[in-house]
């Protein structure tokens, strides 16, 4: 998840050997033919998209033609529609919009888009090389060669599970992030091309000339469905399904589909209209789970009335929440099951105090507020989502993992290189890295040879591909998201897209399946490292606490648990 931890975890990330731990990598994450965009969601009513002053209008059920008036005589022209989720995008009616249509009371939310509008939909133009491979196959498959650095797979039993149960190639999984490599070695016979989409165009420049994604690789700047410039999509995706082909590593679930739902920006950032579209779309093309590694900008924490936010500020936050819960609710009501890293803010997520991070773009507006329990992170606090807190090697909550008794439904390895004596990157999670990536990051030389201990080279028959090693709850969520993914290989019935299952049912089977984990002792945990200590207190009991939730998601119980 794009949250920088504070405090004492950002003193000692900061002296982390680990190219991306909770302050870099974490800024904080074949099928049948599909119509372009999200399917039916959103249609142009009226006027041109020039991409001025453009507003997501969020309405109260049953109050859309009132909507539509509130917006003619705030000044706005209604561009698109969506009633699916109950907004507008409109543009226009200057500078004080948003205040002058959110006082109508049919208007329940209001946000700047900020997105650069594009098309909502990009192909990419290169054959899909090599097909899926077949689930059957994978039984019994030789380990990979760097199966021995996955310590986190052996933690939750994946090394077993994926023998038994390597996951149905029936079973979709869509990754909301910043895209997926899908041209990677060890991710290339599991990415699924056709379905996959683009729903964001890169940005130069933001609003002030500031860069913000830098040159756009391709002239429309909309890369292709199979590119990540960034490397957070393709290390969620790696980790869930990176095929058992005898290169690299072996995701949780090796056997399933990958699907890119593009949402984040290059610059990591992942904006409201995205991320709505993103969701739209995994349910009606019949994705079985999403992850979201990720929490909806600018705001960490999104509060109804903040004596400290302009009266803009707050018809934002309610749109966030507002039009987040909407989509959810959609994607769940298709059969979405939906999957969140939880936050690396190392805060009580039931006891929040200060939010120092908000709005966190444009770059530089960033102001200290008071917050409360009522300031949700969306969508790791929002309704139906399954919110996952990290642990390290040694089983404890990791350090920058935000935590909570309410907020923390499972546990996963999401890395910790400062679960130890010291820092070594071997504590974190390795996983698939774009090679482009890794060059511009200066992490590897011109001959391709890694400058640290944070990145692995494995080469065969003259091709090399790399991997990295991330920490962070982004790290955690797809170890549940990959459990899940077996779960539903199991027990799906056929459905839409290929399999199908109630994700209430994913949730029990879930929980079922994961190892409780009690509160330390004593409950107050202390973090020391480099001279400075922090404290984190667990609530809760062994079924159900604020550092583990229901427990550490178990893949070997979820491959072989009786329905």
């Amino acid at each position: 998840m794009r949250r920088v931890a504070s405090g004492l975890t950002a003193l000692a990330v900061a002296a982390a050997l680990t190219a991306c731990s909770a302050a870099a990598g974490e800024r904080a994450t074949s099928g049948r033919p599909a119509q372009d965009g999200p399917t039916g969601s959103a249609q142009a009513t009226t006027g041109s998209r020039t991409g001025q002053n453009q507003n997501l209008v969020f309405y109260a059920d049953g109050k859309q033609s009132q909507a539509l008036e509130a917006v003619k005589r705030a000044g706005g022209t209604v561009v698109e529609e969506d009633g699916k989720l109950g907004y507008v995008l409109t543009e226009g009616g200057g500078d004080g919009f948003a205040e002058s249509v959110g006082a109508d009371p049919a208007i329940v939310g209001v946000s700047p888009d900020r997105r650069v509008i594009g098309s909502t939909s990009s192909r990419a133009g290169r054959p899909t090389g090599g097909g899926f491979p077949d689930a059957g196959s994978m039984a019994g498959a030789a380990r990979e060669p760097l199966a021995h650095l996955q310590w986190d797979m052996k933690m939750i039993g994946a090394d077993r599970a994926n023998t038994k149960v390597p996951g149905s190639r029936k079973v979709l999984v869509g990754v909301i992030d910043t895209g997926i490599d899908g041209r990677h070695p060890d991710i290339a016979p599991n990415f699924n091309r056709e379905l996959s989409r683009n729903f964001v165009t890169d940005k130069p420049k933001d609003e002030r000339g500031e860069t913000l994604d830098g040159p756009c690789e391709v002239p429309s700047c909309k890369d292709p469905v199979d590119e990540d410039d960034d490397g957070h999509g393709t290390h969620v995706a790696s980790t869930i399904a990176s095929p058992i082909n005898g290169i690299g590593i072996a995701g949780v679930a090796p056997g399933v589909q990958l699907v890119s739902i593009r949402a984040g920006q290059d610059s990591g950032f992942f904006f409201l209209k995205p991320s709505l579209d993103a969701l739209t779309y995994a349910a009606d093309i019949g994705v079985d789970v999403v992850n979201m590694s990720y929490y909806v900008d600018p705001w960490l924490f999104n509060c109804a009335a903040n004596k400290a936010d302009t009266r803009k500020q707050q018809l934002e936050q309610k749109a966030v929440v507002v039009g987040m819960q909407r989509a959810l609710d959609y994607a769940r009501g298709k059969g979405v099951t939906l999957v969140s890293a939880l936050g690396n803010g190392s805060t009580d997520l039931g006891r929040p105090t200060a939010d120092k991070q908000s709005p966190g773009y444009p770059r530089g507006e960033e102001k200290t507020r008071k917050i409360d329990n009522s300031c949700i992170n969306v969508p790791a606090e929002s309704k139906g989502v399954i919110s996952v807190s990290a642990v390290g090697p040694s089983g404890r909550k990791a350090i920058y993992s935000d935590y909570g008794l309410e907020q923390t439904d499972v546990a996963a390895p999401g890395g910790d290189a400062l679960d130890g004596k010291g820092a070594e990157a071997v504590r974190s999670i390795l996983a698939a890295a774009p090679e482009h990536v890794l060059k511009a990051a200066g992490r590897i030389d011109a001959s391709g040879k890694p400058k640290g201990a944070d990145v692995v080279r494995d080469c065969h028959k003259g091709t090399c591909s790399y991997y990295q090693y991330l920490d962070g709850t982004s790290m955690a969520a797809p170890h549940a998201t990959g459990v899940a993914a077996i779960l539903i290989s199991r027990f799906g019935k056929p459905g839409p897209g290929g399999l199908s299952m109630d994700p209430a049912t994913v949730e029990d089977l879930l929980y079922r399946t994961a190892t409780h984990v009690a509160c330390p002792t004593p409950r107050a945990y202390v973090y020391k490292m480099y001279g400075e200590s922090e404290t984190h207190e667990c609530e809760g009991d062994t079924a159900k606490n604020g550092f583990y939730g229901h427990g550490v998601v178990n893949a070997w119980m979820a491959a072989t648990i009786e329905p």
